[in-house]
């Protein structure tokens, strides 16, 4: 029996960034169900499973959260801020696509474990990121 395809879940306000993204996975390859949630709080009720997230089976619980920092409503950093306080996320992987550069900002991102930190567009690197994220779930899941 194969495992089900991963879930990924972007966090992204900005249609046209969503869009690259999504397109860089698929030239890379790497298959999984891309969710968005276009803003923070959203994000919140995304992984608490609430709302219209309720449904599990229509909304599972993301294998990797890929996560914009600049944000409406709730700010990245307040998402990494509620994780940090759910054990449901005790082991979620989250990797930071942002245009900030910000030097504060990839500080802060580390003061919540946060190791994979890429600025936007997507490249090859956040690619490769997250092949090897999902193969690393892959294999804990066995």
């Amino acid at each position: 029996m194969t495992p089900p395809e991963p879930t990924i879940l972007l966090v992204e306000d900005n249609d046209e960034d969503a869009f690259l993204l999504r397109r860089a996975l698929r030239l890379e390859k790497i298959s999984g169900q891309l969710q968005v949630a276009p803003d923070g709080q959203e994000a919140i009720e995304y992984l608490d499973g609430v709302g219209p997230y309720a449904d599990r089976a229509k909304f599972p619980f993301p294998d990797l959260v890929l996560l914009d920092l600049k944000l409406p409503y709730v700010h990245g950093f307040e998402v990494l801020a509620w994780t940090a306080t759910q054990p449901a996320c005790r082991d979620l992987r989250i990797i930071i696509l942002t245009s900030s550069g910000e030097e504060r900002d990839r500080k802060k991102a580390d003061q919540f474990g946060i190791k994979s930190y890429f600025i936007k567009p997507p490249t090859k690197e956040l690619t490769a990121a997250v092949a090897k994220a999902l193969q690393e779930i892959h294999a804990t899941a066995k």
